[in-house]
């Protein structure tokens, strides 16, 4: 496994990171733990997780899960960099005044609730899962500076922020003599660029690791249309990515990029990830795997190298949009 610096801080994390979402929804508990062991032995040390993830009436059974196999010892917790995020509701059914969001009320009680579930006395890594746009940012960093100074959280970051929420909220925390965001984790992969306009340049600016979440944007680059024709598409794509292959453009594009794959002798699902891999600013993306088959899929984008002309074969398939102000200007 190899390792690298999150963002300007001096924590090392891998450059893969488990993604726990299907933790509980779609994998059980022990399947679950057998995940995490294997990802710990294959040197992964970066784990992320959010309170709302279990869905529906389960949210917060995921944070539950990690923490019954931290609460297995053996050194799990100390190996582990745990990242979760606060800003979902928690409450049943509708929000509940302050049961989202992030108020210094509900990041004060959602921090707790996490360590609670997680079964440890502080987290790595806590994440906004969202802007919250009624909330000022001196409140937040408030909240933030508390739970660092009571020793519940070492870093704070985003996620799903715009290039401008990123500086708005690191300048605010430069005033106040705060450390500030440390990361960003959002939508980035080969089918979905447009991060690379402001959210990454933003990102690096002031320092943040870029953590993509979707790395194969729901399947779609796991070779999805090969999958189709082997009767498991259904399974292997879901949501936006399901509906771009009713798109004749998106399947033609899909298809020019597993016939590329093809010609290399590689896996569409190794070459997103490995692709993700090169980019500037990118720390490592996050893979979510169901089954022990996926996680090993996944293993093996970290030692694949792509070459200079592989790579710009790539951008042909998949154009950036470039840069901005110039992506949508002259």
């Amino acid at each position: 496994m190899e390792y690298t610096q999150l963002g300007r801080t001096g924590l090392k994390v891998s450059r893969l990171v488990l993604g726990t979402m299907n933790f509980g929804p779609q994998t059980d508990e022990n399947d679950s733990h057998a995940i995490m062991d294997s990802a710990l032995g294959a040197g992964v040390n970066f784990f992320d997780t959010a309170n709302v993830y279990g869905g529906g009436g389960n949210k917060g059974r995921t944070e539950e899960i990690v923490g019954s196999w931290f609460a297995k010892g053996g050194g799990r917790r100390e190996k582990t960099v745990l990242a979760t995020k606060v800003n979902g509701n928690m409450a049943e059914g509708d929000a509940w005044p302050n049961h989202d969001r992030l108020s210094a009320l509900n990041i004060r009680r959602a921090a707790d609730a996490s360590l609670k579930r997680l079964g440890t006395d502080y987290i790595d890594l806590y994440q906004f899962h969202h802007i919250d746009r009624n909330t000022p940012w001196d409140e937040i960093w408030q909240a933030v500076d508390v739970l660092v100074q009571q020793g519940k959280i070492l870093y704070a970051g985003s996620s799903n922020f715009a290039g401008w929420n990123i500086a708005q909220a690191n300048e605010a925390a430069a005033r106040r003599g705060s450390l500030g965001l440390t990361s960003e984790q959002c939508l980035y992969n080969l089918a979905e660029r447009r991060a690379e306009m402001e959210v990454i340049p933003a990102a690096q600016a002031y320092g943040l690791g870029v953590i993509p979440w979707s790395p194969l944007h729901g399947g779609l680059l796991g070779g999805a249309l090969r999958k189709e024709r082997e009767g498991g598409g259904a399974r292997s794509t879901s949501g936006r990515s399901a509906d771009a292959l009713k798109s004749a453009a998106q399947r033609d594009q899909i298809q020019a990029y597993e016939d590329l794959c093809d010609k290399h002798d590689l896996a569409p699902g190794d070459v997103g990830l490995a692709w993700l891999l090169t980019r500037p600013g990118v720390t490592g993306p996050i893979v979510g795997p169901r089954t022990q088959e996926q996680l090993d899929s996944a293993l093996r984008a970290v030692g694949l190298e792509l070459s200079e002309e592989f790579l710009s074969a790539l951008d042909e398939v998949f154009p950036g949009p470039g840069p901005s102000p110039e992506a949508f200007a002259w």
